[in-house]
């Protein structure tokens, strides 16, 4: 998706990084599981990419669709019986786009242990209006000096992707200049 809207960005007030944020809390079943018997990824990436969008929706006031995800690591197992909670906040904004961050937690349903982070994720939403055309999004207001690294990190994540893409394109470009077809 390309960054551009119609309306002027100065129109769009900035909103904090706690007016968005949000978590999504499930509790894994056998219905969950994978051949191991443990719970199947997929279904930890589906929460992570509903809890997300239920972020970005709400930061950009309107709907907004996974442009990419990147980074999505599992720390350890999630086990049926399981309690996942799902942290998902607004890290960084651009025009039309955003990055958001989220931990995936993990604790035992009938224990009183602590929640241990099980996996982490950095999605990019891209705000559309009724078309499905790009529309402008408000800043992020980073309040905490957390939430300050997270947008820094976000900016360095941006910046990488962005290489990643153009390297990819010129790299595909190349070869089929030599008679490559991919």
């Amino acid at each position: 998706m390309t960054d551009q809207a119609t309306a002027p960005e100065s129109e769009v007030p900035g909103k904090p990084t706690s007016a968005s944020r949000t978590t999504l809390s499930h509790i894994m079943t056998h219905a969950d599981t994978n051949l191991l018997g443990t719970v199947h990824g997929g279904v930890i990436m589906k929460l992570v990419d509903d809890a997300a969008g239920a972020v970005a929706g709400r930061h950009s006031g309107g709907p907004a669709v996974t442009a990419s995800m990147d980074e999505m690591a599992f720390l350890s197992p999630v086990r049926v019986g399981d309690l996942v909670h799902v942290k998902a906040q607004v890290n960084w904004t651009g025009r039309t786009s955003m990055e958001v961050g989220v931990r995936v937690l993990a604790e035992r349903w009938n224990e009183s242990t602590p929640a241990q982070q099980v996996g982490s994720a950095y999605l990019v939403f891209a705000a559309v209006d009724a078309d499905g055309k790009p529309r402008v999004v408000p800043p992020v207001l980073p309040e905490t000096d957390r939430d300050r690294r997270r947008y820094q990190e976000a900016q360095i994540r941006r910046t990488h992707r962005l290489a990643r893409r153009r390297a990819i394109k010129e790299l595909r470009e190349a070869r089929a200049a030599e008679g490559y077809e991919d």
